[in-house]
Order: structure tokens, then sequence, then C-alpha cells
């Protein structure tokens, strides 16, 4: 019964970098102010896997609080050089100090390390030789600048 859990580990999947369309703003609902930002393009590149970021089947849905801090429903469609297609969704915060978040509510550009955004992402395809896909869990990293945004994603072991 006292025998020692193993620590996880992480496993660098891939680098998304997505372009971001302008914000439509649904405005102050119950939760916060309701924003979908689309991701409009972009790449993504890892140690087994790159491709494209599919526009149109690409968003983050997100809750903006009164503090600035942002609730994130973000998915988005990979596909790979090979052809595969993934589907990728993440939730998350992003939050910091109420001057940093303000510089991005702005579209300032912001160092990643003033302020924190991390998600937990499960990924999806239906393509065969990418099914340790499905059955991983996976975390994610991100950072906002002007015009876009960029996720590093771990498979956690």
């Amino acid at each position: 019964m006292g025998s020692q859990l193993p620590a996880p580990s992480l496993k660098h999947v891939f680098r998304v970098e997505a372009t971001l369309g302008e914000p439509l703003d649904l405005g102050d609902a119950p939760r916060g102010r309701r924003r979908i930002v689309p991701l409009t393009g972009g790449t993504f590149a890892g140690p087994e896997l790159n491709g494209n970021l599919i526009p149109g089947a690409s968003a983050d849905w997100q809750i903006v609080l009164a503090d600035g801090t942002t609730l994130g429903d973000i998915r988005y469609t990979l596909q790979t050089e090979a052809g595969a297609l993934l589907y990728v969704q993440s939730s998350g915060v992003r939050h910091g100090p109420a001057e940093v978040l303000a510089r991005l509510g702005r579209g300032e550009d912001v160092g990643a390390g003033e302020y924190t955004f991390r998600t937990a992402t499960r990924i999806e395809t239906a393509a065969p030789e990418l099914d340790w896909l499905n059955m991983g869990v996976f975390i994610s990293s991100g950072g906002r600048r002007p015009g876009g945004v960029t996720y590093e994603t771990y498979l956690v072991g």
C-alpha cells in the first residue's frame, strides 16, 4: 500500500501557430462576456506530426470574467501532412495581473511569461496509425500575440 506512484512526465507532441480573425462579441451574459474568436489558419509541427490548421472548423469560445480572466473552450481541426484529420478540444484558463490582462485585451504584444495560459486537451482521430492520440492525456501551454495564438501540446506519461 505504501508504494510510490510514478511521477508524470511530459512528451512534446506539437506546436500550433494559429492566426485569429475578428472576435464575435456576444455581450455580457450571466457567466461573463461571451466571445467567439475564429482561428483562421496556421500550421502545427512536432517530432512526429506536422500539418495545417483547418480554417472554418476552428475557434475559441470564450467567457471573459470581470477581472479579465478568460475561460476558453478551444476547438480546432488539424490536418497532418499525410492527410489525417485531428479534432482537438481544449478547456482552459488565461489569467494574470490585471494590468497584463488589460494589455492582452487591447491586443498588445505581451510576453507569455507575464501571465498563465494553460489547457487540458483531448485529441480525436479516425486514423488507425494515430490511435495513440485517442488514448492520450494532454496538456497545453498557450501564448497570445497580436493577430495570433500559439499552443504547445504535451502528452502526459
